[in-house]
């Protein structure tokens, strides 16, 4: 679809719900550049989280963010140190610190997700007990995108009777996965399955009870 026909689909979302909006795009840099500024200068001021920006393709977009004023996430693959050199560049533009959150990317459990902690948990011990202001923002973990592309998510209990219930076990494979990130330092989790989400809100209402 055209830059003006994707600006379109997202204003007429905006005009359909009174709660924050988070706009993704694909990562074919030269298309979301053009899909992404014309969304943010006709949805000035809205403040929208512009979901993602990475090292080599953060101008254009971060840019058109300052420009009209919307809330920009900052990809980096899984690394303390690229995750903060992503922040300077965007500093260097004058962005506003109060308006990037971090997506160091992450895995789901039983693929890595050890890793994708470690680095999430040294990304918050920086900011706190160094205090490193470069690295004191909110992050941003896709659960349920990871989580319901994997094999252990889609297959059915008759390839895999062990397995159990096939829906049940994809709902609590994103509830057991966006837990643990939230334990990592995450702030926000975007979710697919609202029994997960009823998952997940269920503890933390306990957990601050």
């Amino acid at each position: 679809r055209s830059p003006d026909e994707a600006a379109e689909t997202v204003k007429s979302v905006l005009e359909s719900v009174a709660v924050p909006v988070i706009v993704t795009g694909h990562s074919h840099f030269a298309k979301i550049n053009e899909v992404m500024k014309k969304f943010c200068e006709v949805t000035a001021g809205e403040n929208c989280l512009i979901n993602y920006v990475e090292t080599d393709n953060y101008k254009t977009i971060a840019a058109a963010c300052i420009a009209y004023k919307h809330t920009l996430v900052a990809q980096s693959p899984i690394d303390v140190n690229l995750a903060k050199q992503l922040n300077i560049l965007l500093a260097d533009m004058d962005f506003p610190r109060d308006r990037i959150v971090m997506d160091p990317l992450t895995s789901t459990l039983g693929y890595g997700i050890e890793y994708s902690y470690s680095v999430m948990e040294r990304i918050r011990m920086a900011a706190m007990t160094q205090q490193d202001e470069k690295l004191q923002l909110p992050m941003i973990c896709n659960v349920g995108k990871e989580v319901w592309k994997i094999k252990e998510a889609k297959i059915s209990q008759e390839e895999a009777p062990l397995l159990g219930d096939p829906l049940k076990r994809a709902i609590l494979l994103e509830a057991m996965t966006a837990l643990l990130l939230l334990f990592a330092g995450g702030d926000i989790l975007v979710m697919r399955h609202p029994d997960a989400v009823a998952l997940v809100r269920g503890f933390i209402k306990d957990l601050m009870g």
